[in-house]
């Protein structure tokens, strides 16, 4: 494999790195540092990332490094005792790799980061009050997440999102005792998700929906006793299901009232 040559060795600013007055130059007998390959002042994100890995030790010593890089780099290696260091770093991308590292009693004080791609990865970790904290959050993807991992007795938090995604996810998850409350939503997706779950005894909240798929579910979940009022359904397809299963020698019933 070829090495690296001299005018490849550069550093982040563009200077030929200087292994002579390196505060590691040290290293270099025990493999630790190799120039071309393994170098923390290399402007090869591979070659500093393959020094870190070595020398995990010293990452805490580049929190104050001018290149975003070299700190993102060292993030992922350092102690997580030292990590709420970096909690303000001005970059985004060093504060991504804090979100997936940092302990959860810490994670909090990233709850409201400025960055998306930070908040998506704290939503990703926290649990509990602490994610529920997020279910406002102005990004909707960052609710997406919350709302998929939420646990379903917070979910009433999220019922009445402007995004219709996020109230598809919370109609599939949150308690069916509860889901009475979304029968109305204005996205039909969010209505079929309800459709699918609601208790068979509030199903008649939906028999008239607007949308056919919505229908639909209600005739193969809804008790037999109920069904004959949707034999003149506008749809083909949902006259067609009532009509087989009240003409079925044994009517079959999803779920019982």
């Amino acid at each position: 494999m070829a090495t690296a040559t001299q005018t490849e060795i550069r550093t982040w600013d563009d200077r030929e790195v200087d292994c002579e007055n390196c505060p590691h130059s040290g290293l270099s007998d025990s493999g630790n540092c190799e120039r071309g390959r393994a170098c923390v002042r290399d402007r090869y994100a591979p070659r500093v990332d393959r020094f870190f890995r070595r020398n995990p030790e010293l990452a805490s010593e580049y929190f104050s490094h001018p290149c975003f890089e070299v700190r993102a780099i060292a993030a992922n290696y350092a102690d997580i005792s030292s990590l709420p260091w970096l909690v303000g770093d001005v970059d985004e991308t060093v504060r991504a790799i804090v979100a997936l590292r940092l302990p959860h009693f810490l994670l909090p004080k990233l709850r409201e980061d400025p960055h998306r791609e930070v908040r998506i990865r704290v939503a990703s970790r926290l649990e509990g009050r602490d994610l529920a904290a997020m279910a406002e959050d102005p990004d909707y993807y960052v609710r997406i997440v919350v709302a998929r991992r939420l646990d379903p007795s917070f979910l009433t938090l999220m019922m009445n999102d402007d995004d219709p995604e996020v109230r598809r996810i919370v109609a599939q998850r949150i308690w069916a005792n509860q889901l009475e409350g979304m029968v109305s939503d204005p996205e039909a997706s969010v209505r079929l998700e309800v459709a699918r779950r609601l208790m068979p005894r509030l199903l008649a909240y939906l028999q008239c929906d607007s949308d056919w798929r919505v229908r639909y579910e209600v005739a193969r979940r809804v008790s037999e006793s109920r069904i004959e009022s949707m034999l003149d359904d506008p749809d083909e397809l949902v006259r067609e299901l009532v009509q087989t299963r009240l003409s079925s020698p044994h009517p079959w019933e999803a779920e019982q009232d």
